[in-house]
């Protein structure tokens, strides 16, 4: 039997605040007020997902919608997961806590080839059908009936489609826009390329088929029409795995939507829990043509689109000041691109220099890396640096088109060398096209050269920290009628383990080869892979299997694949089924333009250069036409396919195609009407940089604040506690006082932890100010920006040269509600108590810190004892005892269960503690 969420979310569980709902900008909107109720259902678990900036905006701008709300709701730990089955209870949203089969709509984000198991996980944990056409054919009573329509009106809240019981189930995401084929069985449709301006097209569409009562298959018709929706179920596989229409009032293609970004919407959802990517992040370049031909991020997002840097130094400000966080990124796939980058890092930097504020990038063009980036990233918190060569070789570069030469590499490293970096992060790849072992021993030459270059006396020498990744064929790029053996990639890895064996302060970590034959598999299937995927989930395999146990979830997919008859299929992958070269002739690209022909599966001659037909079997191996359809070529890109198979030939002779937003036009096809142009804007100048943060220590004021920690908040762990504080004290704007040193800490000092859901109206924290503020106006700014279930009594001056109140800690006083199994009379309770109070000794054995037991006698710690409240039902009976006991910091302290363990060493019964409530610490003084 179901149970109320609320009771499955408690402390011991992992991380209980993951599913409270209740972030700050977290935006509540009234059930009954709205007609489309959506949630944006994140595969991740909550700590990945509720950091995701795609998520935050689409979320924002769904609530924007009149009429609409979006709830959220995020893959449960396992320990929850058990909670939810043991009990029959449905997965729920966090906000409303309503289960996700009462609304209207569920938005999954597919981002990965194989997170769609971890889909179907929350889907089941729902009680909704996998499939769409499951989920079709369970049609609600009466509710098909057009007869039966002034009824369905009459429902306080009607379904959205008339005909079923269950929400629309969508997908979006990149790797739902490049290939939605292997998925298309789960979605009763997809949403592709940019959801800004489609998620809220498609909201007009269900308000008005809601109203309307429109069956679901009516529904998915209208929803159809909208570019960028894409409904599986009116479109049918081919034997040759390409897909059609099945009626001619859909389109044959389907456009992939682009939107223009706004930074404003990327401010939301402050977690108290700490997450993957905690801080701000501000996007300020969509879209990248670059070219790199492994690239399908940067195939699929064209045109480039910059953002105002005025609307970027804007939604920074006031995002920092919303939020509280102490960090920001600037998103793009490639930030060096946007031009703007140095004069709005700075102008930030400048407007928040004296609030210890950093910057974080993603990986960057080494090319464009100089002393104004440096500058904007560089400090007291320097963060990481992150480049991604991707070969070591300038012909792999070349072939790849990463447009980086050799001294655009050692220039841009050696100048984050000389600005203060001794660690540099860089990504490689192997197993490209015509690479040959030349190409692979070159990453670690390049490393070596590149060490060599950069010493100097008196520093230490560069270290570098190495992602070596296995090259994964994407659809809709140059290279994706490409891939790569197995066994050649675990004998790359080898030749390259061998080598930085040799090299000092060089750490290379490579991804696993399983992993990346079946990202390929799944990434490039067709419409037959979705018995895969569903085996696989019923096997066991999900995203915390590849970390948790490797072996187990590659053996639940090959399983899986076996179980369908397609390991025959698998096997081609593993053995390199569509390999542009011939690996045992290690020869450079090109082969002079000599061409051949064979005769595909289509019956007709083809002309193509020797080198791209050629196997790791056989040089003149029948394989795959480039003209054959693949799975996904009814998804328009925007990119031409034959401009896809112009630059493959151009990537086998190494030829560069120059950066169309800086450069002249690549003809890919992308712009015009359907995907607009490349907006590259002008950069402002870069402001005069008026000096790095230097922490203000002064002390000239000490308050300490007495408060507590009610409902929900009780779920907050102690450390996300002390970072909940520094974000008030932020968005308060008061003038905390830093440590010195390396790391600058605010000066804010809790007194001491209290126990994961506990609750309290007794806690204390000391704070330490730059200057003086009036006590009331203090403690009306703290409260201003306080949760509601963290209030605050009474706030006072004390001296600054009095002790902290953590060094003043005497004893602490507690209400503990506490259950026995049998029937106890309050006499009784009242008999134990006295009889512990009445002895001088009760012993109790402790596990020291380093391991060794000690006896300790409690009665010596326990200063009052009393029985607040009795209260029986026919299962239990219930007291609540307050008592005051030593709580000293040097591990002089009576902590709750040994107040348990009193009472039953006197009452020989068994006793479960319900709840805790700290009434307040007692200071000494």
């Amino acid at each position: 039997m179901a149970v109320a969420v609320e009771k499955l979310i408690t402390s011991d569980i992992l991380k209980p605040g993951r599913y409270l709902g209740n972030e700050r900008l977290a935006i509540h909107k009234p059930w009954d007020t709205t007609t489309i109720r959506w949630v944006l259902t994140y595969p991740e678990v909550y700590e990945v997902g509720a950091s995701n900036l795609g998520h935050i905006i689409l979320y924002n701008i769904l609530n924007a919608q009149k009429n609409q709300l979006c709830d959220r709701a995020y893959l449960p730990g396992q320990d929850l997961s058990a909670k939810l089955r043991e009990t029959n209870t449905p997965l729920f949203a966090v906000e409303s806590k309503r289960w996700l089969t009462e609304f209207d709509i569920l938005g999954f984000s597919l981002s990965y080839e194989l997170g769609a198991t971890n889909i179907l996980e929350m889907l089941d944990l729902a009680g909704i059908p996998l499939t769409w056409q499951e989920r079709r054919d369970a049609k609600t009573r009466g509710h098909g009936d057009r007869e039966n329509k002034e009824n369905i009106t009459a429902s306080p809240h009607p379904r959205v489609a008339a005909s079923s019981p269950y929400p629309l189930i969508f997908a979006g995401g990149q790797t739902a826009t490049s290939n939605p084929e292997p998925y298309a069985d789960f979605f009763d449709f997809f949403a592709l390329g940019d959801g800004e301006e489609l998620l809220p097209e498609i909201g007009l569409v269900l308000e008005e088929g809601k109203q309307a009562l429109l069956s679901r298959e009516e529904l998915l018709l209208d929803l159809a029409q909208i570019p960028g929706v894409y409904v599986p179920q009116f479109y049918k596989m081919a034997d040759d795995g390409s897909v059609h229409p099945l009626r001619p009032d859909v389109p044959k293609r389907i456009l992939r939507r682009v939107a223009t970004p706004i930074p404003a919407y990327s401010i939301g959802l402050v977690p108290y829990v700490e997450t993957v990517h905690d801080r701000l992040t501000i996007e300020i370049r969509r879209g990248c043509t670059r070219g790199c031909r492994f690239c399908q991020p940067g195939m699929l997002t064209r045109p480039a689109r910059d953002v105002e840097p005025d609307k970027v130094v804007e939604a920074i400000e006031q995002g920092m000041r919303a939020t509280g966080y102490n960090e920001f990124s600037l998103l793009s796939l490639s930030c060096s691109d946007y031009l703007s980058l140095p004069a709005v890092g700075m102008e930030i930097k400048n407007r928040l220099k004296n609030e210890n504020i950093s910057l974080t990038l993603p990986s960057q063009r080494v090319d464009r890396f100089d002393e104004n980036i440096a500058n904007i990233l560089g400090g007291i918190r320097q963060s990481g640096l992150t480049f991604a060569p991707e070969a070591g070789t300038q012909r792999m570069r070349d072939i790849v088109n990463k447009g980086l030469t050799n001294e655009e590499l050692l220039r841009g490293v050696k100048t984050a060398w000389e600005q203060g970096w001794d660690k540099i992060k860089l990504y490689f790849m192997i197993g490209l096209p015509g690479e040959t072992d030349a190409d692979v021993l070159g990453i670690a030459e390049t490393v070596s050269w590149l060490q060599r270059e950069c010493r100097g006396k008196g520093r230490k020498p560069l270290n570098f920290n190495l992602t070596i990744s296995n090259f994964t064929p994407k659809p809709h790029t140059p290279f994706q009628w490409h891939s790569v053996s197995s066994s050649e990639f675990q004998r790359k890895q080898n030749l390259l383990r061998q080598e930085f064996r040799r090299i000092k302060g060089a750490k290379a970590n490579f991804t696993d080869v399983r992993i990346s034959a079946m990202e390929d598999f799944i990434g490039r299937g067709d419409r037959s892979l979705g018995k895969v995927v569903r085996r696989a989930w019923e096997l066991g395999a999900g995203m915390d299997s590849w970390y948790d146990n490797l072996d187990r979830a590659f053996t639940a997919w090959g399983d899986a694949i076996a179980q369908a008859g397609l390991d025959w299929k698998y096997r081609q992958i593993e053995n390199g089924e569509w390999n542009l070269f011939h690996p045992q002739e290690q020869r450079s690209i090109g082969a002079e333009g000599q061409t051949g022909e064979f005769l595909p599966q289509d019956g007709l001659k083809h002309s193509y250069p020797l080198t791209a037909l050629r196997t790791q079997h056989s040089p003149l191996a029948t394989l795959h036409s480039l003209d054959t359809p693949l799975p996904w070529d009814h998804i328009d890109t925007g990119i031409d396919k034959k401009w896809l198979k112009e630059d493959l030939e151009r990537a086998l002779a190494a030829t560069i195609v120059p950066d169309c937003s800086f450069e002249g036009c690549s003809h890919c096809g992308v712009c015009g009407t359907d995907f607009g142009h490349n907006i590259v804007i002008e950069p402002p100048a870069v402001p005069k940089f008026v000096g790095e943060f230097v922490p203000n220590t002064a002390r000239t004021q000490r308050i300490r604040v007495w408060f507590g920690k009610q409902g929900n908040m009780a779920l907050v762990s102690h450390l996300d506690l002390i970072r909940l504080f520094d974000r008030v004290v932020r968005r308060a704007g008061l003038p905390i006082a830093f440590t010195g040193g390396f790391h600058p800490m605010p000066r804010i000092s809790l007194a001491t932890a209290l126990a994961l859901g506990a609750t309290s109206s007794g806690e204390i924290a000391d704070f330490e100010l730059t200057s003086s503020v009036e006590i009331d106006i203090f403690k009306e700014q703290l409260v201003r920006e306080m949760p509601t279930d963290i209030p605050v009594y009474h706030v006072a001056q004390i001296d600054l040269k009095a002790k902290a109140a953590s060094q003043l800690l005497e004893a602490a006083e507690y209400l503990m509600t506490v259950a026995s199994p049998k029937e106890v009379t309050p006499a009784q309770w009242q008999n134990w108590i006295d009889t512990i109070k009445a002895k001088d000794e009760l012993w109790y054995e402790q596990t020291t810190k380093s391991g060794k037991s000690q006896l300790i006698n409690l009665r010596d710690r326990l200063f009052e004892l009393e029985l607040a409240e009795t209260h029986s039902n026919m299962a239990e009976s219930i007291s609540v005892i307050r008592y005051l006991g030593s709580y000293r910091q040097d591990g002089w302290l009576l902590r709750p269960e040994q107040i348990v363990f009193m009472l039953e060493a006197v009452a020989n019964v068994e006793f479960q503690i319900l709840h805790i409530h700290r009434n307040r610490l007692v200071l000494g003084v």
